[in-house]
């Protein structure tokens, strides 16, 4: 499959590496036109803010809020799908959820930890970078996991939202969860 990272900002480089480790091909998406192009989207972390002037500038927030594409964003692509974000305007709305930005603390607080995460069997290795955190997840919102009492990971249809960095590791579980389950059963719905 031909999986997308949204290339105007963040660790683009390292999505396109997990990718690849998970067996498909990987396309840094820089023109809207390249959206036909691919069978899922990933929005990589980055500076949120920065991002969304980006993808309006480029004609990304349009095309992206009336797509069914599937995506999946990490730490601020998060924030990107939420459709509550806690003291800003929401951008793409595709996730009944409320982000809490930078709830985790400033760059001095970044952490690593392992997380059990729901439908990937070995815990997931995460890097919390300045990461927000779901506050509240709504009907149809489906948890796949929390650090402590905090959501960092959920799921809603053809949509994955993670607080925090996989792809700052080796550990490319999350991708392959992504494009094998979410990607996949998705194709097979349309059919």
């Amino acid at each position: 499959m031909k999986i997308g990272v949204l290339g105007l900002q963040g660790a683009v480089r390292e999505h396109i590496k997990h990718i690849e480790k998970a067996g498909h091909e990987g396309i840094t998406i820089k023109h809207v036109e390249q959206l036909d192009e691919i069978d899922g989207l990933v929005l990589p972390g980055g500076e949120s803010t920065t991002m969304r002037r980006l993808m309006d500038l480029y004609g990304f927030t349009e095309a992206l809020r009336n797509s069914s594409l599937p995506m999946y964003g990490t730490c601020a692509g998060l924030i990107l799908l939420a459709k509550e974000v806690v003291g800003q305007e929401s951008h793409l709305n595709k996730l009944d959820v409320v982000v809490e930005r930078n709830s985790f603390g400033r760059q001095v607080d970044s952490f690593e930890q392992d997380l059990d995460v729901k439908g990937i069997e070995e815990a997931v290795n995460a890097v919390f970078i300045r990461a927000p955190h779901i506050q509240s997840a709504h009907e149809g919102v489906e948890v796949l996991s929390k650090v402590e009492d905090r959501i960092v990971a959920v799921r809603q249809n053809q949509y994955l939202g993670i607080s925090f960095h996989p792809e700052l590791t080796e550990d490319y579980k999350i991708m392959a969860y992504f494009i094998e389950e979410i990607v996949k059963q998705y194709q097979t719905e349309q059919v």
